[in-house]
């Protein structure tokens, strides 16, 4: 079978193939409670232990940033958010996040809030997309911090074709290193540029850190989330390439949780932050999902009177990816987390996480990830749920499965 080229991943709507999103406005994130709602979660009146640090944070009101203040709060850590204010500008306001420092600024434009003589311990950029923004403000925060930490991605890499490939892959190149829009073909290769520039203002004291792709509650993009909705739905499930046929992903609060880690405990280098390489397969992954939903449909049901239940009994239909492909399902976009794992993307599913295991990630059991998720999908309002931004609608769905029963 032809297998799909980056380019044309990018185009059915994976962004450097395999990565976080693109930025997006957080409008309405609605985060779980555990993502720094109230003083319980940290506040001002918590104590705070000899190792307290304070932390500027660039960013902090998307999807990662909000679990992050929930995670550095709960440890007592002062927190400086910088930002223009525009992404979900209400996330900490109010007299609960009354310990949250908040500037207000443009890391391309206006930096005059971050500037003087104010001393950080430490930075965690959440927003570096372009390598001047980065050199803009590492190089004004290098006298007065002692480590930068930039959120990256496994997308910076040229190639995803070797199983178990490492930090010290080939990193991707831009035809154009001049360039600074942020697209699909531009992305993995702006990342890389951004590690270079943070690493040569703070030499030696540059934290990298590459997610796979991020989920959980809050995630905006659908793009994991779809499979406990669809599992939630019912029905005949269209199911992917094989049972065998391999993810990888991180929860977002693990990946808060490493980022602070990797902070408190001054680990300096690179570091590939998802789920252990091979851990989880498509079969795993919807199978947890049909398990979990019914699950919490069977709660739902003991604790009120429940006649017809939120979600149904499913089966799964495997389709092969060669019969996908002749109908024009793509993966990633129309088949959410997956890619067939062959040709350019051989080690899809398989990008080694050791380093970043060795010195402290740890990644929740599957089950929880699904159903915070779930839980999380269902507290949305029903216009939200009923136009998800991955995924195949319901009605092309059922025709592709048409299909392939009528070749059957």
């Amino acid at each position: 079978m032809h297998h799909p080229s980056r380019r044309e991943l990018l185009k059915a709507g994976l962004a450097g193939a395999v990565a976080l999103a693109l930025p997006a406005c957080a409008r309405g994130l609605g985060v779980a409670a555990d993502a720094g709602a109230g003083p319980a979660a940290g506040s001002a009146a918590a104590a705070r232990s000899p190792g307290t640090l304070d932390v500027l944070v660039l960013g902090g009101t998307g999807f990662l940033g909000p679990h992050f203040v929930a995670a550095a709060r709960a440890k007592g850590h002062r927190l400086t958010l910088f930002n223009r204010g525009r992404s979900n500008p209400e996330r900490f306001a109010g007299e609960a996040f009354a310990d949250i420092e908040q500037l207000r600024g443009d890391r391309k434009s206006d930096l005059s809030a971050l500037e003087g003589d104010r001393r950080w311990d430490v930075v965690l950029d959440t927003s570096a997309y372009v390598p001047d923004d980065v050199t803009r403000s590492a190089r004004l925060l290098a006298p007065r911090v002692a480590q930068y930490l930039m959120v990256s991605t496994i997308s910076v890499y040229a190639k995803t074709n070797r199983p178990g490939q490492d930090e010290d892959a080939l990193l991707a190149v831009l035809a154009d290193p001049a360039v600074t829009d942020v697209t699909g073909d531009t992305y993995g290769g702006l990342k890389a540029l951004c590690e270079r520039a943070a690493e040569a203002e703070l030499p030696g004291r540059t934290t990298i850190v590459r997610p796979g792709l991020i989920v959980g509650p809050g995630d905006t993009t659908d793009r994991f989330t779809w499979w406990p909705a669809r599992a939630d739905r019912g029905g005949e499930i269209l199911a992917p390439g094989t049972q065998d046929d391999p993810t990888q992903f991180i929860d977002v609060r693990d990946l808060a949780d490493f980022l602070l880690l990797a902070l408190e405990r001054r680990h300096v280098g690179i570091y590939n932050a998802d789920a252990p390489a091979g851990s989880i397969t498509m079969g795993r992954l919807l199978a947890t999902c049909q398990e979990v939903s019914r699950r919490m449909n069977t709660i739902h049901c003991v604790r009120a009177p429940c006649p017809q239940p939120p979600g149904h009994d499913s089966t799964l239909t495997w389709v092969p990816a060669d019969f996908l492909e002749a109908q024009g399902v793509s993966p990633w976009q129309d088949m959410p987390a997956w890619i067939p794992a062959a040709g350019d993307y051989a080690g899809f599913g398989h990008i080694s996480t050791s380093r970043a295991h060795a010195v402290g990630l740890r990644t929740r059991p599957l089950e929880d990830t699904v159903g915070d998720t779930l839980a999380w999908w269902r507290s949305l309002p029903a216009e939200r749920r009923a136009q998800p931004k991955a995924g195949l609608a319901p009605d092309r769905e059922a025709a592709v499965l048409a299909a392939w029963h009528a070749r059957r």
